[in-house]
């Protein structure tokens, strides 16, 4: 499904808890990297993001990084952490978010993609037919993040009423 509008809208990655996905039968969660989990500036995860990550993987939820990143920072953080990822996954494009699932063994149907952009990981998630987690950027450090930013907020407007708090 070609769509802008996210799934659900949250304020933080670590805002999302595993309650709230079994509740929707999501087993799989893949999840950007960058300005999702940390910022473009930073390689090293705070103490609350590592405690995010335990609760998930103690609940049951399988997790994947699929980012568009061709720099080592991603595959590191993912050795470092126990993490599955796909990297190169050219998002809005379906191919990278695919292989994850498969990577996993999951089913799409139990699968949700958490990323702060519209234009990359929530329309390649709704384009895959995964669940589309938005949250706020955690630093948009340039001009051309924060323009893009602008033109994602018409969308975000329109998806008020999907956000969780």
């Amino acid at each position: 499904m070609f769509s802008f509008l996210p799934s659900y809208i949250f304020p933080a990655i670590t805002d999302i808890s595993p309650e709230f996905l079994k509740d929707r039968k999501i087993t799989l969660l893949l999840m950007d990297f960058d300005n999702t989990m940390l910022p473009y500036t930073e390689n090293t995860p705070s103490a609350e993001l590592l405690l995010w990550i335990r609760r998930m993987k103690d609940a049951g939820i399988d997790l994947c990084i699929v980012s568009n990143s061709h720099k080592s920072r991603v595959p590191d953080f993912c050795r470092e952490y126990q993490i599955a990822c796909v990297v190169h996954a050219a998002k809005p494009g379906v191919g990278g978010i695919r292989r994850a699932i498969e990577q996993q063994k999951a089913d799409r149907k139990h699968t949700a993609l958490v990323g702060d952009q519209i234009y990359t990981d929530v329309l390649g998630a709704n384009r895959a037919g995964v669940s589309s987690l938005l949250v706020r950027s955690i630093h948009n450090h340039n001009f051309w993040l924060k323009l893009r930013h602008l033109f994602e907020i018409p969308f975000i407007a329109m998806a008020r009423k999907r956000r969780v708090k």
